[in-house]
């Protein structure tokens, strides 16, 4: 990686979209030569120009760094040179000199190098988030939709949340849902799931059969964890299966495995759906039957908003939780076009750091659908594709 690709990844010291990194130590060494020829000959600071290179290896690359050692060194030798022999710093403040820059060169490759490295994980967590949150286009299999992730660690990618959108021959199906932990753990439990999700969702014909196939996941993959000796071997997952009918366009299809209720948003205000009256994935055996599927009626200008608890448990300085439906009821009352799905997740997410101060103790999904206008009726493979 050049010193130029770390410029455009550095957001600051930036003018006009080029890097001015090298000014600083510039105008600090110009600032100790004129300082000295100027406080006298009882004031000597020329040694100060020690801390030229040292501010480079802060923000600059190797190579510069390494031309600001060189060039503090032959500055010190020209700026001491022309002053009388009595008031010369001398040759143990040119070796201090000498010695600053090489282990600010030093300094510098170290920090370059972790950079690397840093920058390394964080491509690899982007690829990971991209590949267990799949980019989906806009719009796909016949729905409008929107989305925000946002995890509670600043310097992480991706977490235990999950959505996704899979089309098939029998209509479109949605899946919400949150691993319960943090960690690799619960990243790889989401994988799994969504691997499920997508194949299931597209061949079988009926939902029932979707959520045992990710029942059924669920338990393989604990057994799976279990056998490499991870302690992780109650990990369960809350989520919401959700059919998009062909034949019934007014109405959806819906198993709730203990997630948060989805709201339905549309001009005429916010209702609830039916809650979590199932166990979360995982825990099936504990009640002895799958959640039973929901049939419920969606108006064709109704919003479907569907949050993990990062939103319904986000909490104020007194510790009072987000009014999540009333704060959507009063923003749709305000301006009826707020339920479209985009304004509607810009919304609850500004809402939700608004209120927690931006500081969110879990990860945070909000995700919204509607079906598209224009797709209708159509088969979803006939959906077009939009970047």
């Amino acid at each position: 990686m050049t010193e130029m690709e770390f410029g455009r990844r550095r957001p600051l010291l930036r003018l006009r979209g080029r890097s001015i990194a090298w000014l600083p130590p510039l105008l600090l060494l110009v600032g100790v030569i004129l300082l000295d020829l100027y406080t006298g000959e009882d004031f000597r600071i020329i040694t100060w120009i020690v801390l030229v290179p040292g501010i480079a290896a802060a923000i600059c690359g190797v190579w510069t760094t390494a031309a600001y050692s060189v060039l503090s060194l032959v500055t010190y030798v020209a700026v001491d040179s022309a002053w009388p022999d009595q008031y010369r710093a001398g040759f143990g403040n040119f070796l201090l000199v000498a010695l600053g820059g090489l282990l600010a060169t030093l300094a510098a490759a170290v920090r370059v190098r972790q950079e690397r490295q840093v920058l390394h994980i964080r491509d690899i967590a982007e690829t990971t988030r991209r590949t267990v949150l799949r980019p989906l286009p806009a719009p796909w299999g016949g729905l409008e939709h929107a989305g925000v992730y946002l995890t509670a660690d600043v310097d992480a990618r991706v977490g235990g949340d999950f959505y996704d959108i899979q089309p098939g021959p029998h209509g479109t199906r949605l899946l919400v849902g949150d691993v319960q932990g943090k960690g690799l753990g619960a990243v790889e439990t989401a994988a799994a799931l969504l691997g499920t999700f997508r194949e299931a969702g597209y061949h079988e014909s009926d939902l029932a059969t979707v959520a045992a196939r990710l029942e059924t996941r669920m338990l393989r993959h604990r057994s799976h964890s279990i056998a490499l000796g991870h302690h992780d071997g109650d990990r369960f997952a809350t989520a919401v299966l959700i059919a998009f009918p062909e034949d019934t366009p007014e109405a959806i299809e819906m198993v709730n495995f203990g997630h948060e209720p989805p709201l339905a948003v549309g001009p005429r205000g916010v209702r609830e759906l039916p809650s979590g009256d199932g166990v979360p994935l995982g825990l099936g055996d504990l009640a002895g039957a799958l959640p039973p599927v929901h049939r419920v009626p969606l108006a064709a200008d109704e919003t479907l908003l569907l949050v993990t608890d990062g939103v319904t448990e986000a909490r104020d300085k007194p510790g009072a939780f987000y009014p999540l439906a009333r704060d959507v009821a009063r923003a749709v009352a305000d301006d009826p076009r707020r339920a479209e799905p985009r304004l509607l997740v810009r919304r609850v997410r500004d809402g939700v750091l608004r209120h927690s101060r931006g500081r969110l103790e879990d990860d945070t999904t909000v995700f919204a659908v509607r079906r598209a206008e224009h797709a209708v009726g159509e088969p979803p493979e006939r959906g077009r594709l939009r970047a």
